[in-house]
């Protein structure tokens, strides 16, 4: 549609009650919930074919300029306000020594509260404001052009609207929403728990949850939904686009809660030691402790991850930027639910993104079946099917290596040897750490240390001590001492080196080889 407008400056674009009442309209007529960008995109096609409207009282609105007189009572509007109107409460001279005077009006404007302006100013340079043409304007793509512009403006004002709910992603007036009543979450539930908890499609549920005949069936999914949203039986687990529902008593215990493993307080600490080839192996280790954003649109269709022991023995993996692209994401969802897929035997087993503690879990029995030990390379991408990840080790590979070996001795002291052990698939040399017979011991240190924290640097110290052993020179790379530290500590990559950088008991001997300094 071709319209007649003046530019909107949509990058300073506010949203004004009406812009809410037209939205609020615009649902109730369509019947269907409405994600951000599409009543974005509803909205400016409103703006640009119906603009500013004339006063409905029939009285004259004018454009504020600075050389016009004007009295108390004047409707006004300002150009160079966004177009913002008010009405002229007071008009007083100026006090003016010298030269000619001028006025100061008082405007109550639409908004709220009041503000002034020069009156009867001949010199000024909003007088003389460019002149726009008015252009012939595509609404429709002008509106696909900005809706992203103003979506997150728009957001911010359905949220303060008591008028509007939201599940989702989607938005609709609160006045349609269909009742759903206790009996009917019963049957959901009742549904799912058949399920073995889920995950399953609302449109799945409302086959059985009768809502009453008549209504619109995008309504009475989003109204069930959001019933479902507000019970704490339930748990919304579908990837951005999808919802799917899983009830939460059903979760595994690792998605609920996070494993003793993977927890982490985090400290400040001063990163000014970290030389830039540290910095790399730190985003090289790709730690999801070492990360602030999961933004990354340079994130690989591929990709393969070194465990490190609590990821290992939690059967987890790192939700980092590399990963977030990869795997299933969500809106607000906490919890993801997707799908692993052996890529040798094709079997499958669920998967679970649990977004705000940053790991995905489900891969325990896997990895024990495969035979892999912390330091083991996976492999994982993205399978033929939506909210699928194929997930690989190098099978080819299975040989006797010389594989630094972890023992806990008596005391619940970690020692460490070169032993020959089974591999199975590829690994990361340096990260690599074989556990000979029961991990009954090692579980026993986590235990303690959750009650009686130790302090990192002395753990440092006893890792690069007892792994310096296993060296003719006494060096250690420090991405051995950061796999060996999380052995019996979750800490990220880029506290234990600036440490080790930062602390003279330390000494840096070049290439990120680090060791015990004399006298320490």
């Amino acid at each position: 549609m071709l319209v007649s407008t003046d530019p909107i400056d949509w990058q300073n674009f506010s949203i004004e009650d009406a812009d809410l009442e037209f939205l609020s309209a615009y649902l109730l007529e369509q019947e269907t919930p409405l994600g951000p960008e599409a009543l974005a995109m509803q909205l400016i096609v409103n703006r640009i074919t119906n603009p500013r409207p004339q006063p409905k009282d029939g009285e004259s609105e004018k454009a504020y300029l600075p050389k016009e007189t004007y009295a108390v009572g004047d409707k006004v509007y300002f150009p160079a306000l966004k177009n913002i109107g008010g009405r002229v409460s007071a008009v007083r001279p100026a006090a003016v020594i010298g030269g000619d005077g001028f006025d100061v009006i008082s405007v109550a404007m639409e908004d709220g509260g009041t503000r002034e302006f020069a009156a009867r100013l001949a010199q000024h340079l909003l007088n003389d404001p460019p002149k726009q043409e008015a252009s012939q304007v595509d609404a429709a793509a002008e509106a696909k052009q900005h809706a992203k512009d103003i979506a997150p403006t728009l957001v911010e004002a359905l949220q303060a609207s008591p008028e509007f709910v939201y599940i989702a992603g989607r938005w609709f007036p609160k006045a349609l929403i269909v009742d759903v009543d206790p009996g009917q979450l019963n049957v959901a539930e009742a549904i799912l728990d058949m399920a073995g908890g889920g995950p399953l499609p609302t449109s799945q549920l409302l086959g059985e949850v009768e809502l009453p005949d008549g209504v619109n069936p995008k309504l009475a999914e989003f109204s069930l939904d959001l019933a479902l949203q507000h019970d704490d039986r339930f748990d919304e687990v579908g990837s951005t686009g999808e919802v799917a529902w899983f009830l939460r008593r059903l979760e595994p215990d690792a998605v609920q809660k996070t494993p003793i493993y993977l927890r982490y307080t985090p400290v400040g600490f001063d990163p000014s030691p970290l030389t830039e080839d540290m910095r790399d192996l730190v985003r090289t280790l790709d730690d999801e402790l070492s990360f602030h954003s999961l933004l990354d649109d340079n994130a690989p269709e591929v990709a393969d991850v070194a465990l490190i022991f609590p990821h290992w023995r939690a059967g987890s993996l790192p939700l980092t930027p590399k990963m977030a692209k990869l795997f299933p994401s969500a809106i607000e969802s906490p919890r993801v639910r997707f799908t692993f897929v052996d890529e040798k035997s094709g079997e499958t087993f669920p998967g679970w993104v649990v977004r705000q503690q940053r790991y995905i879990y489900g891969l325990r029995e896997w990895l024990v079946k495969q035979g892999l030990m912390p330091g083991s390379v996976v492999r994982l991408r993205r399978g033929d099917e939506p909210g699928q990840i194929v997930v690989s080790s190098d099978a080819h590979r299975s040989s006797k290596e010389w594989v630094r070996t972890a023992l806990v001795g008596a005391d619940g002291g970690v020692v460490y040897a070169t032993l020959k052990q089974q591999v199975n698939g590829a690994f990361d040399e340096r990260m690599m750490i074989h556990l000979p017979g029961e991990l009954a011991p090692i579980d026993a240190i986590w235990e303690k240390r959750t009650n009686q924290p130790a302090g990192l640097e002395s753990i440092v110290a006893q890792t690069l001590q007892e792994l310096a052993k296993l060296s003719l020179q006494g060096n250690v790379h420090a991405a051995e001492v950061y796999s060996a530290v999380n052995l019996t500590l979750r800490c990220p990559p880029g506290r234990i080196l600036a440490l080790l950088a930062g602390d003279p008991r330390f000494e840096h001997v070049g290439h990120l080889h680090f060791r015990i300094a004399e006298g320490a």
